[in-house]
């Protein structure tokens, strides 16, 4: 029999790793197998754009895996059991089970803050494809002649968006180069964009003063309800349309599957995205808890997505193989945020996640933005590329267990507490 390759996760990273083992490993040893809620490969990263109204492209899964190889199951991730080695999961037809010998975990996270009342009736979010076209209809709602000559900004609706990370930065000037007409609001914790250099913070500021952008600052929100939202120092913002950008969370079922997580939820890896305590589970993406070569966990990000997803198949393919391990490089080197769609910024990040003072802003850096996306697509579009002759066989055939190699003994050393 065929080792078996579970793939749970369908997003950029599940994508990015199901097609890079298919290319290195032999589908005569090997069976892949991609389990995805939805039947549509989700630009995440393109979700505010999506709900500000653009036009995003969501290829069919079907056709991202036709001719690799690789087997696609449309359904949801119910339950995962580590010690049976199986997966359950729930579609049309009722679901069943999947038995794996290794299995990917790639479930990514979703909006938070359903801690504040009323933040999960009352508000929309950007975290994925279904909530991003919520808030699309409702912004459609609320202002039905978007970007009409002589129309006066405000005068379609108010739109508050809570947190100033990159994911609320991005949607409050998406939202208000998009729709000239509404009344954009972002509310920031702390001072704006914090975590930039001064120089970026600068540009920040005036990209929302240019786009009508109220900015209010150290503030935090308490309760969110059906047409306002409540502050901590009693201000009580009218709003149409709130969207919650201040945090992710990620699934339950790791935890609750028994393998190890953080407080968050998030599975604790060593070196090479292997469960620290189930060695036939590897975790990538916003599942995972990885400490970068910096010594500080790598934050929730696609370019963290990249550098984990290279390692964990190094990883998978050593193993499997009987070959040494290479270690990739896990660094977190920049933040590439959008201002709508002519302007953005390239924030510079040093060894120690602190942003350098050096950064660039303009119409260039949300060029050079929109071809990343355009690139990332276009590479989940073809995970194989071309599906090249030389695949590697695995090590004493087929159903191989992952095996300890060289590589192991480091990768032991390097593995974390939960903290």
């Amino acid at each position: 029999m065929k080792h078996r390759i579970v793939v749970l996760g369908a997003g950029y990273a599940g994508a990015y790793v199901a097609g890079t083992l298919a290319r290195r490993l032999s589908p005569a040893d090997t069976q892949i197998t991609v389990v995805n809620a939805v039947p549509d490969f989700v630009q995440r990263m393109r979700l505010h754009q999506l709900a500000a109204g653009r036009h995003v492209d969501a290829p069919m899964l079907a056709d991202v895996f036709a001719g690799t190889g690789i087997r696609l199951r449309v359904a949801r991730v119910t339950v995962v059991d580590p010690e049976r080695q199986v997966v359950a999961v729930a579609d049309d037809g009722g679901g069943g089970e999947l038995g794996y010998d290794t299995l990917v975990y790639a479930l990514g996270s979703r909006g938070a803050g359903h801690a504040v009342p009323g933040a999960a009736e009352h508000a929309f979010d950007v975290a994925a494809r279904p909530s991003a076209l919520r808030l699309r209809e409702r912004l459609d709602g609320m202002l039905g002649m978007v970007g009409m000559v002589g129309q006066d900004r405000g005068e379609g609706g108010r739109v508050v968006v809570v947190g100033d990370g990159l994911t609320g930065i991005e949607t409050a000037t998406e939202i208000a180069e998009a729709r000239p007409g509404l009344s954009v609001t972002l509310v920031a914790r702390g001072e704006l964009g914090a975590r930039l250099s001064a120089g970026a913070r600068s540009h920040l500021r005036q990209a929302c003063d240019r786009l009508g952008i109220t900015v209010l600052e150290h503030t935090i929100v308490e309760a969110v309800e059906a047409t306002r939202v409540l502050c901590a120092d009693g201000t009580a913002l009218a709003s149409d349309a709130t969207v919650w950008a201040a945090g992710f969370a990620v699934s339950p079922i790791a935890a609750v599957a028994g393998l190890e997580v953080t407080e968050s939820g998030q599975i604790v890896v060593d070196r090479t995205m292997r469960s620290v305590s189930h060695p036939n589970v590897y975790a990538i993406g916003d599942s995972a808890y990885a400490i970068g070569d910096n010594g500080r966990p790598l934050p929730m990000s696609c370019a963290s997505a990249a550098c984990i997803g290279r390692q964990a198949v190094e990883a998978i393919v050593g193993r499997l193989t009987g070959r040494a391990i290479a270690n990739t490089k896990l660094i977190y080197t920049l933040n590439h945020i959008s201002l709508g769609r002519r302007d953005g910024i390239l924030q510079m990040v040093g060894d120690e996640g602190q942003a350098k003072p050096k950064y660039l802003g303009g119409r260039k850096v949300a060029r050079a933005k929109a071809g990343i996306l355009a690139m990332s697509l276009w590479a989940t579009s073809h995970p194989t590329f071309g599906m090249p002759g030389r695949k590697r066989h695995l090590a004493g055939g087929p159903r191989t267990r992952p095996t300890a190699t060289v590589a192991d003994t480091a990768a032991q050393q390097a593995t974390h507490a939960t903290p």
